[in-house]
């Protein structure tokens, strides 16, 4: 069965600014762009960051994404409970940390700083990866914003 995407609430392609922002983030840091950090760290971040954000549009192309970037089928399939398994590297879990960290900056508190998922970052990635891993999640955000908003929501393509 094939898969659609209907926006049923705004369509953003109207809006020449928002249009520009969005796809200068993909070409920049998308999942076709290159990238220093290596290919399957940053699709197992945005996988992660259209999770947390619900965004059925970008769960759809990140799990493509991740099966094209050959990353094992049981690391995509824990990956919402990444810290409950043995599947990840101490660097791919300071990148998860971060991500998560940075995706869901309500949550910080004075038990929770953003700090912390940075300075874990510092011991795995030099200053440059960290600001590519930070980007990479930045556009993941602005993405599943962007989808949300417009209501992007996948359904069944009719027969033929």
């Amino acid at each position: 069965m094939d898969t659609r995407i209907q926006n049923v609430r705004l369509d953003a392609t109207s809006n020449e600014q928002l249009t520009a922002l969005a796809n200068a983030g993909a070409a920049a840091f998308g999942y076709t762009a290159t990238l220093q950090v290596e290919r399957s760290l940053a699709q197992l971040l945005r996988l992660r960051v259209a999770q947390i954000n619900n965004c059925s549009y970008c769960l759809l192309v990140h799990h493509e994404a991740a099966r094209a970037a050959d990353i094992p089928p049981s690391t995509v399939e824990t990956l919402s409970a990444w810290w409950e398994t043995h599947l990840f590297t101490e660097q791919e879990r300071a990148a998860l940390s971060y991500a998560e960290a940075l995706t869901r900056t309500a949550d910080a508190t004075v038990n929770s700083r953003f700090q912390e998922a940075h300075d874990r970052m510092t011991v795995h990635f030099t200053d440059e990866e960290i600001l590519e891993i930070a980007a990479v999640v930045i556009n993941m955000n602005i993405w599943t914003r962007l989808k949300l908003a417009e209501g992007a929501m996948p359904t069944t393509a009719p027969p033929g």
